[in-house]
This record gives C-alpha cells, sequence and structure tokens, in this order.
C-alpha cells in the first residue's frame, strides 16, 4: 500500500503541511497512524477525504446551516461512514434545492409586485409602526432597509414618516428578497434598475453585480452560487460513492 508523508499530502493537496495536521485535529480526515519515529503514514484513502473536504468547503453559500451541513458530511466521511455521509450529502442537495426554489419564488413575487405599479389601488397613508405591523416586521428592519438606500419615505410638516402604497409594494418586495436570502446591495441593485427601466430583467439583474461593487458577497449573486453550490453536492455525492466502493 501506497503512503504519503505530510509534505507529500501537503505538495498533493496544495496546502500547508501545517494544515494537513489542522484538518486532523479538527476530524476532518482520518486520524493517521504514526511511525515509530512519530511521524504520520497518510494512505489513499487521506488523499481522497482532503479531496472530499476542500470540494465541500469550496461552497461559500452560508444560510439555513449548508455550511454545518458540508463539515457534518466530512466528518462523517473521514469515520469511513460512507452509507451515513452519502444519505447527509443527499439531504444537502436537497436542502440547496430548496433555497433554489425560494429565490426563483421571491423573483416572481417581485415581478407580480412591479407590475401592479401602475395598475389604481387603494390609497395607503401609513406610519412606520402600522408598516411594521402590516409586514410583519420589527422597527428596527425597516429602519435597517431605509439606511441602506432601499427606500426613502415622504415626511410630513410635522417630520413623521408617511408610507404609501408605491411604499408598500416596495417593502413587500424587498422582504420576500430578504426572506430568500438575496443581499441588500443586490435588491438596491435591482430597485434602482427598475426605477428606471420598469422592463428590467429581474432574474439577471438581481444576479448580476455592477462593475463598480468592490466587493461581491455571495448573496449578491445568489442563484449563480447556489447553482455552484449544486453541482458541487452533486461532485461530493460521486466522491463519496466512489469512495465507498474503494474503502468500505
Amino acid at each position: 500500500m501506497e503512503t504519503f508523508k505530510t509534505a507529500q499530502v501537503a505538495e498533493i493537496i496544495g496546502i500547508h503541511p501545517n494544515t494537513v495536521r489542522l484538518y486532523e485535529e479538527l476530524e476532518l480526515i482520518p486520524k493517521a497512524e504514526r511511525r515509530s519515529n512519530g511521524y504520520r503514514v497518510f494512505t489513499a484513502l487521506h488523499i481522497e477525504q482532503f479531496e472530499l473536504a476542500r470540494m465541500a468547503l469550496k461552497v461559500e453559500v452560508l444560510q439555513n446551516g449548508l455550511r454545518k451541513k458540508a463539515i457534518d458530511i466530512i466528518k462523517t466521511s473521514a469515520r469511513c461512514d460512507f452509507d451515513g455521509a452519502i444519505g447527509l450529502a443527499e439531504e444537502y442537495l436537497c436542502s440547496i434545492k430548496r433555497e433554489q426554489k425560494n429565490a426563483e419564488e421571491a423573483i416572481l413575487i417581485a415581478e407580480r409586485h412591479l407590475a401592479k405599479e401602475n395598475k389604481e389601488t387603494e390609497s395607503l397613508c401609513l406610519t412606520r409602526q402600522e408598516v411594521a405591523d402590516y409586514l410583519e416586521i420589527t422597527i428596527d428592519t425597516l429602519r435597517n432597509w431605509e439606511m441602506n438606500g432601499l427606500l426613502t419615505v415622504k415626511r410630513r410638516q410635522n417630520g413623521y414618516r408617511v408610507y404609501t402604497d408605491e411604499d408598500v409594494r416596495r417593502l413587500k418586495i424587498i422582504r420576500s428578497l430578504r426572506c430568500a436570502n438575496y443581499s441588500l446591495s443586490a435588491i438596491l441593485r435591482l430597485l434602482s434598475a427598475v426605477s428606471g427601466n420598469p422592463e428590467t430583467d429581474i432574474r439577471a439583474t438581481i444576479d448580476t453585480p455592477e462593475e463598480d461593487e468592490n466587493i461581491v458577497s455571495v448573496c449578491d449573486r445568489l442563484i449563480t452560487s447556489l447553482r455552484d453550490a449544486e453541482e458541487n453536492a452533486r461532485g461530493m455525492l460521486a466522491k463519496l460513492h466512489r469512495m465507498k466502493k474503494l474503502y468500505k
């Protein structure tokens, strides 16, 4: 059986030798046997497990415990419980698909609300507390959205904010997209684009950061990130089935 030293594993995987030791400490790989001189001895199984761990941790989508689920898959596989790891990976893939469904449904909700903008609607005139109660969100959430430029509210002469039909529709769009884990910057990008051009492709706009956005998070391109996560999860499943076949 071919064996590897710590430095060899580090070179094969493309990581620092200290990271090899860290993975072992974190139980992300099987515990390595040691020679009489104390040096660790790694096998082909360790290499496969390292590749699985690196693949799983490559995914940046973090919402709703997805990162924890990925780590559970790695640790279960590291114990050579491949059937358990495969089961967890299948659940992980289902979770990603649910996130994709939520993201797509939020876009449909946004499209419906935007389509109502040019239609005659009931005239509303609500206070901040009334709007928060109506939308079932907190005052702090509402204030945060306003501070981040998602909504500019008119004020009466006494300084109190007044929320209109248009404001409530906009807030419903924001709430739906936030519940689906779109970032504030992605939502602002979409609302700004729609204000300038009502025919804007909502799905493409919310998933495509502008060139001048210096820092782009995963939730700034949520649809693409979830699609990448799905592909990654399928790769993990294929890897686990291979490991089960070779090492069970």
